[in-house]
């Protein structure tokens, strides 16, 4: 009896390791992606939590966690060595990373592949109405507050000056957008310089305080050579009545934060990925968590992008009839 007793706990206990060494589909481990955003209550990490937590929420097979990091480059080297899998990047850093022409880093960053444009930061020329300054030739003589120094403010301004032949022409002042605002209304600087999505809460303070006028930047630019030099920025118009007393729309230029991914991710999580984003479920989300996102679209996704799409990305927009330029192909 006691070996009947002992030959029936035997085959239990068998029965149970055999149980548990059997995988259990319900029970698939997830695999796990990075997405590395920005600073702490920086629009980068409202965009890479948001569409980090939907993407865990509603891939049964994917788990996606939010990294905070300092921001583009960063961003761009922690996806490109696979520290990441996605991550936000301007377009610019994007491309001159690519091309080996990031300052003081020849190495070319090969790995990084756009998705979509998420939203654009376009540059605001700021000077009052009564300035006589009526084009970007005339800053010549002048001080120009560009932003602070080592900010991308500062490099963007820098960048469009130098090819226009007039950095050396005016005298720039590395400050703040509030600090630039208040002094050109004291009449102590003579133009600002703001990089960022409209509308902007400087210049609106600006307009507020003083009649203001808001240069077009696109055609200096264009005939200088300008968007030959750096492709990765795009035409962008600031509405009519962004602004207490702009009336009429302002053409500019902008550079675009992407949603990007690592080489190594594969296509069909990509594919997923954004098929459920910029489903229309997905894209009313995004605006809820921050309200810039209403400028991502299907009709929109590639502006801004002149490096490689990611193949799962790829794929989706030309199902969607977007033309992908030879530039963007992923192929």
């Amino acid at each position: 009896m006691k070996n009947v007793k002992r030959l029936l706990s035997l085959i239990s206990a068998l029965a149970l390791v055999a149980a548990f060494a059997i995988p259990s589909t319900g029970l698939a481990a997830k695999t796990r992606l990075a997405f590395s955003g920005g600073p702490e209550g920086g629009t980068f990490q409202y965009f890479s939590n948001g569409i980090a937590t939907r993407l865990s929420k509603n891939m049964a097979d994917v788990e996606v966690s939010n990294m905070a990091s300092a921001g583009s480059v960063e961003n761009m080297r922690r996806v490109n060595s696979g520290d990441a899998d996605f991550g936000i990047v301007y377009s610019g850093d994007t491309y001159l990373a690519r091309n080996g022409k990031l300052p003081q880093d020849e190495k070319k960053y090969v790995n990084v592949h756009a998705i979509s444009y998420l939203y654009g930061a376009p540059a605001h020329l700021v000077v009052l109405a009564d300035s006589g300054i009526n084009s970007v030739a005339d800053l010549a003589g002048k001080k120009v507050a560009v932003g602070g120094a080592g900010s991308g403010a500062a490099a963007s301004a820098q960048r469009y000056f130098e090819v226009l032949g007039l950095w050396d022409k005016f005298q720039p002042q590395f400050i703040g957008y509030s600090e630039a605002v208040a002094a050109m209304g004291d009449k102590l600087i003579d133009a600002v310089w703001v990089f960022a999505g409209f509308p902007n809460s400087s210049v609106i303070q600006a307009a507020a305080s003083n009649k203001i006028k808001i240069l077009d930047t696109v055609e200096a630019g264009k005939k200088a050579g300008f968007f030959d030099v750096y492709p990765f920025y795009a035409e962008v118009t600031i509405p009519a009545g962004t602004y207490s007393g702009i009336d009429t729309p302002v053409t500019t230029f902008e550079d675009a934060a992407l949603w990007v991914a690592g080489k190594h991710v594969p296509a069909a999580q990509v594919y997923a990925s954004v098929v459920d984003i910029y489903s229309p479920e997905g894209l009313d989300y995004m605006v809820k968590v921050k309200s810039t996102a209403k400028s991502m679209t299907i009709p929109g996704a590639l502006a801004g992008i002149v490096t490689p799409l990611h193949e799962g990305a790829e794929k989706f927009w030309k199902e969607k009839g977007l033309n992908v330029t030879a530039a963007q192909s992923a192929r």
